[in-house]
């Protein structure tokens, strides 16, 4: 029987007087069929005849493959996962079904996610994001890289200028360090410093250095799928709440400034109540930790370094400019790195990590830092005006000692800075009092002054004292008991005067 139409049309035809003849010529049907469409008082509802497929068993599995967003797969995957269960047919039946379930599918929104929760230690998401911001009131472009704890929520994040290859390596095992503990899956994204190739329905083929450092590392990658960055939600929501909270409105000195006060706003983020979890992520991090791996021995080392020959002022020169490392290289080679684009990494040939500096914008600027030289230091100046106001500024009766031994001493202000090294090993109203006692006996030289620290420290000191103070430094036989620490410090001054 014919459709609904041409049920229409008959009756409309028959109604004008046409005949069943003229009616069955125009329509190209039987005139039996005209008969039948007007002898039915209501319009025909037909039905086709159903036949069993190949593929009715397999319709409920197909259906969720087709429509859970989860899967969201296509025709052709389909049938290669129904081949794997035993099927038999061809791929027809199944793009056939798949049309009666496309109005369906557009109903569910592409972007609907399942939340997924993670046991402590199971997993961290990985991610970056770049903003404008004003370093040394001039706008750059920074990336913040950051890593999320699944479970706990945790947020470490560390800034850079660059967003290449060795930077994100740096960032992922930094941030790792960062939290003290390593976790057994790291869900990333698929850029190709990590992922050179993800095609759908296929396993993800990583970049030889990922490999190299998340067996380092002892964590295994997980690439999410192509154009679904959701699935890594974790860590790609908290970028929006760092750029309205941190980011905006704020202005930062140089690079070094930006990730120490980004450490302190991370500090007070990760004290707040969590609005999924109902958990403070920084209490819930404490129970997570214990789930954490181990942290490599050291470093992984994938960033290409630079040699440089360290001057005999502990200098290397980078770029132009001067940065120092501890005097006990000097004349050694040592290697740099530049990190993040801003960060200079000094390091030993056995790959130790010696100094690190912000690369300087000021090409005649010198950085030193003053602990690298603290081996050498003269912390007594050689300078006699200096050596003389510190004796008296130190020592009340420092400027006393000073008239007196110039008529006695050829050069007073060399057994002054022997004098001035002791405070290194004595309190300084102990050598007060010494320094009074050599003055009433007319002794100036600092070798005899060492002497008399042998052989009468602690009678001078405890002049003065109750007779019970005294009594505790004798024995039976009036000997004098010395504690231990004396005769260290006896060995220290024969060293100092050497």
């Amino acid at each position: 029987m014919k459709d609904v139409d041409e049920w229409i049309t008959v009756k409309q035809l028959h109604k004008k007087g046409v005949s069943i003849r003229g009616i069955a010529k125009e329509l190209q049907v039987s005139r039996n069929t005209v008969r039948k469409l007007l002898r039915s008082s209501t319009r025909p509802n037909y039905t086709r005849e159903s036949y069993k497929t190949k593929i009715d068993e397999y319709k409920e599995q197909i259906k969720i493959w087709y429509l859970d967003p989860s899967y969201s797969f296509i025709g052709t995957r389909i049938h290669e996962e129904l081949l794997t269960l035993g099927y038999e047919g061809s791929i027809s039946p199944i793009y056939r079904y798949l049309a009666t379930l496309r109005q369906e599918k557009i109903k569910i929104s592409s972007k609907a996610t399942v939340r997924v929760e993670t046991p402590p230690g199971d997993q961290a998401q990985f991610d970056w994001a770049h903003y404008t911001v004003l370093i040394n009131n001039s706008p750059n472009t920074i990336y913040c890289f950051s890593l999320v704890l699944a479970s706990s929520r945790l947020k470490v994040m560390a800034c850079s200028l660059k967003m290449d290859g060795p930077a994100v390596y740096k960032a992922i095992e930094e941030l790792y360090f960062q939290l003290g503990g390593i976790t057994v899956e790291l869900l990333i994204d698929n850029p190709k410093t990590l992922v050179t190739e993800h095609l759908e329905g296929k396993q993800p083929k990583y970049a030889r250095d990922a490999l190299l450092l998340a067996t380092h590392l002892g964590v295994e990658l997980n690439a999410c799928m192509p154009y679904r960055a959701r699935t890594k939600g974790k860590v790609e929501r908290p970028f929006n709440y760092l750029e309205e909270h941190f980011i905006k409105g704020n202005s930062f000195e140089s690079m070094t400034d930006l990730n120490q006060r980004l450490k302190l706003f991370l500090n007070k983020w990760n004290h707040k109540l969590h609005s999924t979890t109902k958990r403070i992520p920084y209490e819930a991090f404490q129970e997570e930790k214990e789930s954490l791996l181990p942290l490599p021995n050291k470093r992984l080392c994938l960033r290409q370094l630079e040699p440089r020959k360290v001057s005999l002022d502990s200098f290397v020169s980078i770029k132009s400019k001067k940065y120092s490392v501890p005097v006990k290289y000097v004349e050694q080679t040592v290697y740099y790195s530049l990190s993040y684009g801003y960060l200079i990494e000094i390091y030993s040939k056995e790959d130790e990590l010696i100094a690190e500096y912000e690369l300087t914008i000021d090409k005649a600027h010198v950085n030193k830092t003053d602990e690298h030289y603290a081996a050498i230091e003269n912390k007594v100046s050689k300078s006699i005006p200096e050596i003389k106001r510190l004796m008296i500024s130190t020592f009340y009766n420092g400027e006393l000692y000073f008239t007196a031994a110039s008529k006695i001493l050829d050069q007073p202000s060399y057994h002054a800075r022997k004098i001035l090294q002791l405070v290194e090993l004595y309190p300084v109203d102990h050598i007060e009092k010494v320094i009074a006692y050599c003055l009433d006996k007319d002794i100036y030289s600092f070798e005899d002054i060492k002497d008399i620290l042998k052989r009468k420290y602690f009678e001078i000191i405890l002049s003065g004292e109750s007779q019970k103070d005294v009594e505790m430094l004798e024995d039976k036989d009036n000997q004098v008991i010395r504690a231990l620490d004396y005769y260290e410090l006896e060995g220290a001054i024969d060293e100092m005067c050497q």
